[in-house]
């Protein structure tokens, strides 16, 4: 697939389809169909489970699979990206949705109207500010939600609460009222999957040079481990069906899915209730936070997923026209009844494995969602909870990191704090976590440029370096530190700031240094500026302040303050006279 480059002309940048659409070969084409029917093979059982732990029926499942699948098409620049529904996405539908698929096909409508904007308007730098250790506390916390949710329906228990805490316990409590047909079969598909997905990992690759029964025997193999999540659900509801013949049913079903494709209209924006009617604005206000949370994690997955496997397969992707993309999925999805999409690990995986070439594999999956809707739903009765049960653990507890503990106490335990904030709130309510998480990110960060890094070396005068820019919250630290020390010394000394690292400052820092400038003259001492950049030379120069002298270099200023050039009499301060580099807030 061609590169997404910058300079392209408007219409094939904001039309991605154009960049390869002319150049389209029969080689391509066999290539995205047979990668666009495994896909199919795979979302087809996956929606319907994701459908089950977004508390909607399950045709809903089915009808977030096809219309992400037509648009990335068109407007998608990652051959390999599959859009439909997530676990991740269907846990945030439940919450906010409120198992009513009223609520979450207007969510989806809301969703798609804020990602259009944020790509119209370039804001795809907003998620740089949702850092790892929240995404991984988030999807590690996500997978011990999902997979609980599921025990209910693997053990064939009835009224269990969808609260999390609850739910272990109700759990625990009634765990004798397992029914034995759901428990055998659940335990069984879990068993199977599990041991096809090692299956598929350990395959050696088949090379040409092989026997053509080796060729044959590789593709087999390679195809059911792929395609396990649709052989696992026909062989369950084979042998539910079985049972029903003979006259005894010891399993759960699935039950009736209503036939035929969604009406295409737009989403209600008010919702009939037996004592009224619910507004459009009581519908947001009952949405919150969740207007903010999920765009934003649909976008996240979406693009994390583009680049990893754009990089990994050598082109380029543009993160705008994915937002762009997802938005009029979305939007154009709330009017076949989806609930909120995104880009799907599991599935890019699959379709990136099976050799697709360009985004038209996403036609395919989707023409086989359409034919499973309108031919097949009549056969879904069959499928017993508990296959789809064990399809969603399988899906999702590869999800759960635990090495990233171990990890970040290796490399930086302070990144533990949002993990661990984010992990266990999300327990309670997914978006306390996420925003939680977020928040005690930002406050790190925040706190990181309020008290940057600041090395004091003694001699003649005092040399005092920032090991990281100057920002207006940093400004009142630097000046306490600076006073402190010039004028603790013996006798008090002069000061040159080294601005190497400063590569803006704004109207507050000009302010500070103007207050800084005019106490350290009160006792009859100067501070000089040396290595300067030009923008904040310029920005200096321009503020006129009273006594500022500056040095193109620090040797230069430490000739002025009568020291010797990197004289061996410097020697960083602290607070036990050691060498140091650490924040002025830890050094008193």
């Amino acid at each position: 697939m061609p590169a997404a480059g910058p300079r392209c002309p408007g219409g094939r940048r904001r039309l991605p389809v154009l960049r390869w659409l002319p150049s389209y070969s029969l080689a391509w084409l066999q290539l995205d169909v047979m990668a666009g029917l495994t896909v199919g093979l795979t979302v087809v059982p996956q929606a319907l489970a994701y459908a089950e732990v977004a508390g909607l029926p399950l045709q809903y499942g089915l009808y977030s699979s096809f219309m992400g699948c037509f648009v990335y098409c068109f407007l998608g620049t990652a051959k390999d990206v599959t859009l439909g529904p997530t676990a991740i996405m269907s846990l945030l539908v439940s919450s906010y949705a409120f198992h009513e698929p009223v609520y979450a096909v207007l969510l989806t409508f809301l969703c798609g109207c804020i990602q259009l904007a944020m790509g119209l308007l370039h804001l795809g730098f907003l998620l740089d500010f949702i850092s790892c250790p929240v995404i991984k506390g988030f999807t590690s916390a996500a997978s011990i939600t999902i997979s609980f949710n599921q025990v209910k329906n693997l053990l064939g228990l009835q009224g269990i609460p969808r609260q999390f805490f609850l739910q272990v316990y109700e759990t625990l409590w009634r765990i004798g009222e397992t029914r034995v047909g759901d428990a055998v079969l659940g335990l069984t598909c879990l068993a199977v999957l599990a041991g096809l997905r090692a299956m598929k990992n350990s395959l050696p690759q088949a090379s040409r040079g092989e026997p053509l029964a080796a060729r044959v025997s590789y593709l087999i193999v390679w195809t059911s481990a792929t395609a396990r999540n649709a052989l696992v659900v026909l062989f369950a509801g084979l042998v539910a069906y079985s049972f029903q013949v003979m006259g005894s049913q010891p399993l759960t079903l699935t039950g009736s899915i209503p036939r035929g494709l969604p009406a295409f209209r737009p989403p209600r924006f008010s919702m009939d209730v037996p004592n009224g009617t619910i507004p459009f604005r009581s519908m947001v206000e009952d949405m919150g936070v969740g207007l903010a949370v999920v765009p934003l994690m649909g976008l996240l997955e979406t693009v994390a997923i583009a680049k990893a496997f754009a990089s990994q397969n050598d082109y380029r992707i543009d993160p705008n026209q994915e937002l762009l993309a997802l938005g009029f999925a979305n939007v154009l999805g709330s009017f076949v009844s989806s609930y909120p999409i995104t880009g799907s690990f599991g599935r890019t995986a699959v379709n990136a494995q099976s050799g697709v070439c360009t985004p038209a594999g996403g036609l395919v999956t989707g023409a086989l969602v359409l034919l499973s809707l309108a031919y097949l739903t009549s056969l879904f009765y069959y499928i017993p909870k508990a296959a789809l049960a064990a399809v969603i653990i399988s899906a999702v507890v590869p999800m759960f990191d635990a090495g990233i503990f171990r990890t970040l106490w290796r490399v930086k335990r302070l990144d533990l704090v949002p993990l661990c904030v984010t992990f266990l709130l999300c327990f309670w309510e997914v978006q306390y976590g996420i925003v939680s998480g977020v928040l005690v990110s930002g406050i790190l960060l925040l706190y990181s440029i309020a008290r940057p890094p600041i090395k004091v070396s003694e001699g003649d005068v005092l040399l005092v370096q920032l090991g990281s820019n100057l920002h207006f919250p940093a400004m009142e630290c630097l000046r306490d530190a600076i006073c402190s020390h010039a004028l603790a010394a013996s006798p008090p000394r002069s000061v040159i700031l080294d601005c190497c690292h400063i590569s803006s400052i704004d109207y507050t820092v000009v302010v500070g240094l103007e207050e800084l400038l005019q106490e350290l003259g009160k006792h009859g001492l100067s501070l000089a500026f040396c290595s300067l950049q030009d923008p904040v030379l310029q920005v200096l120069l321009a503020a006129d302040l009273e006594g500022f002298q500056h040095f193109p270099s620090r040797e230069e200023a430490e000739r002025w303050g009568g020291a010797e050039p990197g004289g061996s009499g410097a020697v960083p301060f602290t607070s036990t006279g050691e060498s140091s580099l650490l924040p002025t807030g830890l050094i008193q």
